[in-house]
């Protein structure tokens, strides 16, 4: 019997030994990354109206994830957050760009942001990497969940560039899409976000 106690004895502690060496593996596997500050950073609102189509860009903004990387493997994301100030996004016409931080009561709700509450990460080829995200994103004060496809790239330097698009409607963050010329060009409901974003630590 006293054996038998002293095997299972040995036992749990070669469990726990391992354990206590794997843990810091797991920790020093996840690091955070930042926005890096490039001209290659962007985000972009694509909209269409009943007169053409248009496009607001913007290349400030701040954003961090908590990446899971061994080696040069993308092995999950745990944590990320964004935000975008209104007010840096531009087009070509500035009587626009009033009229669209009106429509979106930029003055009161200056932030775009969005934060993420789940990933999961599937190697494509190489070192690309395929990210099915779901996260809330709030525009003028209202939140909602959404899902992105985000492709994911681990570059030479250890960067991780992620691109991707996706599709909204104005009026599910309660906000009526704006008209310009008197009324006689009216944006229409839907937009696209797409960004470039590059992340390094």
């Amino acid at each position: 019997m006293k054996k038998l106690t002293h095997s299972f004895a040995a036992v749990k502690l070669i469990i726990a030994a391992i354990f206590f060496l794997a843990v810091p593996q797991l920790v020093t596997a996840q690091a955070t990354y930042k926005l890096a500050q490039s001209p290659d950073v962007t985000i972009k609102v694509l909209g269409s109206s009943n007169v053409h189509d248009w496009t607001m860009a913007s290349i400030a903004m701040e954003s961090q994830g908590n990446f899971i990387v061994d080696g040069d493997k993308l092995q999950g994301l745990q944590s990320f957050s964004f935000r975008l100030a209104v007010k840096s996004l531009h087009s070509d016409h500035a009587s626009m760009d009033d009229r669209t931080y009106k429509s979106v009561n930029a003055s009161k709700y200056p932030n775009i942001s969005y934060k993420l509450t789940s990933a999961i990460v599937t190697p494509v080829a190489g070192n690309k990497y395929l990210i099915k995200t779901k996260g809330d994103l709030t525009i003028a004060g209202a939140t909602q969940p959404i899902s992105m496809e985000i492709t994911a790239t681990i570059g030479a330097d250890n960067t991780i560039i992620c691109v991707g698009a996706k599709k909204i409607q104005l009026t599910d963050y309660s906000i009526k899409p704006p008209t310009f010329m008197l009324g006689t060009m009216k944006v229409t409901n839907d937009l696209t976000i797409q960004f470039n974003l590059i992340y390094k630590k």
